[in-house]
C-alpha cells in the first residue's frame, strides 16, 4: 500500500509539473537597470548618429545628400536620442511605457508587432561605429 501511495504521489507531481508554464513573460528582459543603461548609452553615445546617418544617406542618395541631408538628419536624431536618454535616466525606476520598462520610441508595424522603423524610429541602443567583421577567418598566418 505504501509503494502504491508513493508511486501515485510521484505520478501526480510529475503530471502537475509538466503542465506548469515555465516561459518568461515578454517584458521580463526589460528591467529598470536595462532602462538606466539604455538612457546612459543614449546620452554618452548619441552623437554617433551623425556619422551613421551621413554614411547611410550617402549610400542611399549620394555624397551630396549624405553630407547635407545626412548631417541634418543625424543631428536631429542625436538630439532626440539624448533627450530620450535624459528622460530614461530620470525615470529609470518607474515603468513609464504602458506599465513596462520598454523604450518609448519604437514604431509599431502593420501587423501590430513592435519593430524598429529604420527611417523614422530609433533603435534601442545607439549605433556602433567601425568595421564589422562577419567572417570567422583572418588573413594572418600561423607558424
Amino acid at each position: 500500500m505504501r509503494k502504491i501511495l508513493i508511486s501515485a504521489t510521484a505520478i501526480l507531481l510529475t503530471a502537475t509539473c509538466s503542465y506548469a508554464d515555465i516561459q518568461a513573460p515578454p517584458g521580463s528582459t526589460y528591467t529598470s537597470s536595462r532602462k538606466l543603461g539604455r538612457g546612459l548609452s543614449n546620452i554618452v553615445f548619441g552623437i554617433t548618429e551623425i556619422p551613421e546617418q551621413i554614411v547611410r544617406k550617402t549610400n542611399s542618395y549620394g555624397r551630396k545628400a549624405g553630407y547635407t541631408y545626412g548631417l541634418v538628419d543625424g543631428t536631429s536624431r542625436t538630439f532626440r536620442r539624448i533627450g530620450y536618454g535624459f528622460y530614461e535616466v530620470f525615470t529609470f525606476n518607474c515603468p513609464t511605457f504602458h506599465g513596462t520598462f520598454k523604450q518609448p520610441y519604437m514604431k509599431c508595424g502593420a501587423d501590430n508587432r513592435i519593430e524598429m522603423n529604420v527611417h523614422d524610429g530609433l533603435s534601442e541602443f545607439p549605433p556602433e561605429l567601425g568595421a564589422d567583421s562577419y567572417y570567422g577567418h583572418v588573413r594572418a598566418q600561423k607558424f
